[in-house]
């Protein structure tokens, strides 16, 4: 009986230890259960986060082309507004700028006298800027200045006199030689007539004498108004307002006269100045005209008289630009004149072979 015991005893012992590995094999299973548990969470969670990401993106993206789309839309809105405003103010006649109160005769001859004035200091040295010795020089010199400058005419003009001095040789000379001299003057053959025309006038009409009257010089060949003016005021002394291109130019532009025709400009400058005033007056405004207010490109920046012209502002108004427009001695050059007046600034024009 005593030896029974220990049999039981291993028995036990050993269905202890059969029994032991499936406690193992249970705690391996948890194990496993648990990192798919934790796995699948892991993944879940995962798959959670990308679709709410996914969702956002989706979400901002909406919002953006929303608000894309509403600006689009203002920005159509807007221009829409914009091309009808335009519209209905290209309908509308434009507003017209208040009238200024026009001139009164008082106050234009007031600015037109100190117009002359200041040209007066500016240009002191003014003066007729044809070459010429006697009557007879200056009329025919004048006659040829058409169309040309003077500064040609002066450089062609020695020639002419050193061949034909007087009236007399003039109206005798053979066609061709006194076309050939006159040449650089331009439109020589209608020049050569008018100047032998009026020299054959002189001889046989005036005793070889230059008439000191308008109603005489007028009717020589190829002398008008403009021409009997520059011949009476600077050969004789006689006052009279000389209309050229100059002059025409300049009174329109300071609003002294509207009027296009010479002879009905000449008549409304009169009735600005004294009848002592007028040959000077005629010298200052071509001088203005040839060296600062040019016809294409005035150098306004530049005019002494800026203040009290209305049309300031048609040409370049900076000052050192316009400077550069000067011509003449106002812009250090040689002027028109070979012998020009003792009291002139500049320096002499050159001979015809030299320029």
């Amino acid at each position: 009986m005593k030896k029974t015991t220990p049999a039981k005893k291993t028995v036990a012992s050993s269905a202890k230890k059969t029994a032991a590995p499936p406690s193992k094999k249970s705690a391996a299973t948890k194990s496993a259960a648990t990192k798919s548990a934790a796995t699948k969470s892991a993944a879940t969670k995962s798959a959670a986060t990308k679709s709410a990401a996914t969702k956002s993106a989706t979400t901002k993206t909406a919002a953006t082309k929303s608000a894309a789309k509403k600006t689009t839309a203002k920005s159509t809105e807007a221009t829409l507004k914009k091309t009808a405003s335009k519209k209905a103010a290209s309908q509308q006649p434009t507003p017209k700028k208040p009238a200024t109160k026009p001139e009164s005769h008082a106050a234009l001859v007031r600015r037109a006298r100190r117009i002359n004035r200041e040209l007066a200091e500016v240009y002191s040295y003014a003066h007729p800027e044809l070459d010429f010795e006697n009557p007879f020089e200056l009329l025919v010199a004048t006659v040829l200045s058409a169309q040309t400058t003077d500064l040609r005419v002066n450089q062609t003009t020695p020639r002419l006199f050193a061949a034909y001095p007087t009236p007399e040789d003039l109206a005798a000379a053979v066609p061709e030689e006194v076309e050939e001299l006159i040449r650089p003057t331009g439109f020589f053959r209608a020049k050569t007539k008018s100047i032998m025309g009026l020299a054959k006038a002189l001889r046989d009409d005036f005793g070889g004498e230059v008439p000191g009257r308008l109603d005489d010089l007028v009717k020589l060949p190829g002398v008008g108004r403009k021409t009997a003016f520059v011949v009476l005021g600077n050969a004789f002394g006689v006052p009279g307002i000389t209309v050229d291109t100059h002059f025409g130019r300049l009174v329109r532009r300071w609003k002294w006269t509207e009027e296009t025709d010479p002879v009905k400009v000449e008549a409304a400058i009169a009735e600005l100045f004294p009848k002592s005033e007028w040959t000077m007056l005629s010298h200052r405004v071509i001088f203005h005209g040839r060296r600062i207010c040019h016809s294409r490109k005035p150098a306004c920046g530049a005019c002494p008289i800026a203040e009290l012209c209305p049309s300031y502002g048609e040409g370049e108004t900076d000052p050192e630009k316009a400077r550069k427009l000067l011509k003449y001695e106002m812009g250090g050059l040689p002027g028109q004149r070979l012998k020009p007046p003792p009291d002139y600034p500049g320096k002499p024009a050159p001979p015809l072979a030299a320029g």
